[in-house]
């Protein structure tokens, strides 16, 4: 009987294409591995209402997701009206990053999360959010502890953004530069990685049966704590510097690729053939 894996699953890029699509293969090859008896946790810089619908669509009823880029933990569970519970949300003072970061960068806007609600920004967004957005003031967005600060320009690049926050000098917190000139700012010392320890340790799972996949800078930190970190072919080349290997991009099926290299996982069946 083989043990079971921590399995890290980043969503956007390694699930899910750039468009949202979820790919049979994807969904196949996640069920496949949860049904070998492993633990997949989706761990993604999204908000918990923007996972929800991704693990529904997946069919993840139980388990944890990392959420938030590692500042909100949940614990599913079907059997409560909101199908979960948060079991860790680590805050801290957007002050003083958002004075460094205002003015900036001239079409920039602020998002700052409202867990379990939505965001308030600083004015439209250029993306969507998910939950209740609302325009408030800036001196609002710098009022109460947050979980994360969103930075975004619709013009800018992702290396502008990089180039950006060494010019700035971004300290006491952790941060990491997106696809796009998308900014996320968190808790100094939190990250996927950091909130991935946590549940491994609950789950009694041994730190050598932990597998990690993702293809963006937010994945760093996971990729180098687990025991087997894997970029995708599409991650930008200090990610898959850091990775244990490289597997194909998320057009070309790239994490089922590697789901179904972990033991038990059902090979020769619909799954492999997707």
């Amino acid at each position: 009987m083989h043990p079971p894996h921590l399995v890290a699953l980043d969503i956007d890029g390694t699930l899910l294409t750039h468009e949202g699509e979820l790919r049979p293969a994807v969904h196949d090859a996640v069920a496949a591995t949860a049904a070998a008896g492993h633990q997949i946790v989706i761990a993604t810089g999204r908000s918990v209402l923007g996972t929800l619908p991704v693990l529904a669509r997946l069919g993840i009823e139980r388990g944890y997701a990392v959420c938030s880029n590692g500042a909100v933990t949940i614990d599913l569970d079907p059997a409560l009206p909101s199908g979960y519970e948060v079991i860790e949300a680590v805050t801290f003072d957007p002050g003083p990053a958002l004075t460094l970061l205002h003015d900036a960068w001239p079409d920039a806007v602020v998002a700052v999360e409202d867990l379990g609600v939505g965001f308030k920004v600083s004015a439209p967004f250029p993306d969507p959010l998910e939950g209740v957005v609302t325009i408030v003031p800036w001196e609002e967005l710098l009022a109460d502890p947050v979980t994360r600060v969103t930075f975004r320009s619709p013009t800018g690049t992702s290396d502008d953004f990089v180039e950006l926050t060494h010019r700035i000098g971004l300290h006491g917190v952790n941060y990491a530069v997106g696809f796009s000139a998308w900014l996320d700012i968190n808790p100094e010392g939190v990250s996927k990685g950091s909130a991935l320890e946590l549940i491994r340790r609950r789950l009694s799972i041994q730190p050598m049966h932990t597998v990690a996949i993702g293809d963006q800078r937010n994945d760093l930190e996971m990729l180098r704590w687990a025991a087997r970190g894997v970029a995708m072919g599409n991650a930008p080349e200090e990610v898959r510097e850091v990775a244990d290997e490289v597997t194909a991009s998320v057009y070309d099926d790239g994490a089922p690729a590697v789901l179904l290299t972990l033991p038990g996982v059902a090979r020769g069946s619909e799954v492999a053939s997707c």
